[in-house]
């Protein structure tokens, strides 16, 4: 029975971590094309935007 629980806590553990880790990589994007968006005059975007 024990060996039930424990792979129930994992389970739930992965589950929540795979949640934060995609709403970490979501914020990251939201942040960089934010950045992006950024037109300073005198400076230059060396990248091309993909």
């Amino acid at each position: 029975m024990m060996i039930y629980v424990l792979a129930a806590a994992m389970t739930l553990a992965m589950l929540v971590a795979t949640a934060f880790s995609l709403h970490h990589e979501a914020h990251r994007a939201r942040t960089k094309m934010q950045t992006a968006r950024i037109q300073l005059p005198g400076w230059s975007n060396p990248r091309a935007p993909r």
